[in-house]
């Protein structure tokens, strides 16, 4: 029950938009896969407050992290009760009860430790989440793990503590809201029914940076720490995570001379002008990081008569995962 469960506790913060969050426009929607890549560099999320700058200019991209929402299992439903959607995340998988309301955490699952919240699900995103006002609620449940089993009780806060422009590397993006989320657990032995005596917590700490024009997070930090002195557990870890996206835009404002697509806009197929004899692959991907189709490069066009009108970044590869063209197209 170490790091992935500290990651997972603030690294779901992956759903919102500027000003006011809402279930139609950032609840997570089953089937879709998010393209998100760590960060390297420290996130600064020191601004609050109204009309602020989140900068993070600083920030280069690292190894990809992929994300999939999609609809629990009925055996998974039996486990963590009422879990209408599930995020895998590597090995972690967290369950969420989804309701005109709310987003709730009702499970936690990876190859350390357990989280269920069967006796009460911690709410995740209370909806409309507006810039101001915090959000609170109790979680309780039990935990398991290879070297304990016992029960967890505590808190979950979601706050929008702030709102203005983001900028990572070279592209900036407006009308920002920044929400901050806090977990506190205490976790205590299976006999102690009474919550009496903790013999451990959990903290965490994430924050979420969310546009009107995504479902998902841009970018997201969490930092947390796990402490059972009885097992002589005590780690911090943090981790940051920011959409594909952000990436291909910043390359594409330092690149966009090397890689040419024509005809662009397009409506049946696309090509290369330059030297693409490196590259094997070429990646493309919707406004929102979503990888939508994969295609060699060396087969010349590109197929795109079967995507749905809409612009989208392509992005071109070899060998060397570094070495990378990136440009925006448009689907007529």
């Amino acid at each position: 029950m170490k790091k992935s469960l500290l990651l997972l506790l603030g690294a779901s913060a992956m759903f919102s938009a500027q000003i006011t969050l809402t279930k139609a426009a950032n609840d997570p929607i089953s089937g879709n896969v998010v393209n998100y890549n760590h960060v390297t560099g420290v996130v600064n999320n020191s601004a609050t407050g109204a009309n602020v700058t989140f900068s993070n200019g600083g920030l280069t991209m690292g190894v990809s992290s992929i994300t999939t929402y999609s609809t629990p299992t009925s055996t998974e439903i039996s486990t963590f009760p009422g879990s209408t959607i599930k995020m895998a995340d590597g090995a972690t998988t967290v369950y969420y009860k989804a309701s005109s309301t709310k987003l709730e955490i009702t499970g936690i699952v990876n190859p350390q430790a357990t989280l269920n919240f069967n006796v009460d699900n911690g709410t995740y995103n209370s909806y409309p989440l507006t810039y101001g006002p915090a959000q609170n609620d109790t979680a309780k449940g039990t935990f398991s793990s290879s070297s304990a089993n016992g029960l967890f009780s505590g808190t979950m806060a979601a706050i929008a503590d702030a709102y203005g422009t983001l900028i990572i590397g070279n592209q900036t993006y407006s009308n920002v809201l920044r929400v901050k989320y806090t977990q506190n657990f205490n976790l205590y032995a299976s006999f102690d029914v009474t919550y009496a005596n903790p013999i451990g917590t959990i903290t965490n700490t994430a924050y979420a940076y969310y546009d009107a024009s995504h479902r998902y997070a841009l970018l997201n930090s969490t930092s947390g720490n796990i402490s059972v002195p009885l097992l002589s557990i005590n780690q911090t870890v943090a981790t940051a995570l920011a959409l594909n996206e952000t990436f291909l835009a910043t390359s594409n404002a330092v690149k966009k001379e090397n890689l040419i697509v024509y005809p662009n806009p397009a409506q049946d197929f696309i090509g290369f002008k330059g030297n693409t004899d490196n590259y094997s692959k070429a990646n493309i991907y919707s406004l929102d990081g979503k990888l939508v189709k994969t295609s060699d490069v060396k087969s010349g066009n590109i197929q795109i008569s079967d995507l749905p009108p809409a612009s989208y970044f392509i992005e071109i590869s070899g060998k060397n995962a570094t070495d990378t063209k990136n440009t925006k197209f448009i689907k007529k």
